[in-house]
Parts: structure tokens; sequence; C-alpha cells
């Protein structure tokens, strides 16, 4: 009875939802941030760092937009950077001190190629937690 309750519920998951929907999000097809420790940065010398994100298990992973947002305060004298090529930049000449937890949201969206298609995704953002430490 119970292999028969499983078998029902995989094949209403497959009529609802499609193959390659359900084989992506098994298989993890996802935007992500990379784990990364921040370089230590100096008060009045100058600081420049990236973070860099992918689609995790896609070959084609170039074939999206990538848009990031940054939360949390920097340091004054520091300034972000955007590059839809995959990384955020945090560059200049930091002012203060401190330790400064920055939050980074990261939003997929993927190009439609000549025939109308586009990537699947299990999700479409990401965001990841990085400290910056100024000394």
């Amino acid at each position: 009875m119970r292999r028969y309750l499983l078998i029902i519920l995989l094949i209403s998951l497959f009529s609802f939802s499609g193959c390659d929907d359900v084989l992506d999000c098994i298989i993890n097809v996802r935007p992500e941030l990379h784990v990364k420790t921040l370089a230590i940065g100096y008060v009045d010398e100058y600081y420049s760092e990236n973070i860099t994100a992918e689609i995790k298990n896609e070959v084609h992973d170039n074939d999206y937009d990538y848009y990031f947002d940054v939360s949390g305060r920097l340091p004054e004298g520091i300034d972000v950077f955007y590059n839809r090529h995959r990384e955020v930049v945090f560059k200049g000449i930091p002012e203060e001190s401190g330790r400064f937890s920055i939050k980074v949201f990261l939003e997929v969206i993927p190009r439609y190629d000549e025939f109308g298609n586009n990537g699947p995704l299990c999700t479409d953002t990401a965001s990841r937690t990085y400290v910056l430490a100024i000394k």
C-alpha cells in the first residue's frame, strides 16, 4: 500500500510540474553566492574585494542576468559596484575601522533563447552575509 501511495504521489508531482522542473530541483539548479572570507582592510589604505556568484549545477550560467543588492552599513570611503557578470565589488579607501556585517542578495533572470525557452531553476534568489573588517 505504501508503495502505491508513493507512485501516485510521484505521478501527481510530475503531472503538475513537468519533468524538467522536478529534475532540475533534484539536481539542485539554483543561484549561489560563493562562500568567502573578505580580506581585512586598513584605514587610509586602498581596499578592493569582490564576491562572485554562479548558477549551481548549470553549465550555461552565463546565460542569466545577475542582479545584486547589498544591505548593511559599509565603512565610510568604501563603495559597492554591481556587475551583471556575476560579481559585486567593494572598493575605496576606508576612513573608519570596525567590523561591518553586509548581506548580499542575488536574483538571477534567465535570458530567452531564439526559441523562447529559458533556463529552469528551483529558485531564482540567494543571499549570504559577509563580514568586512577594517583595522
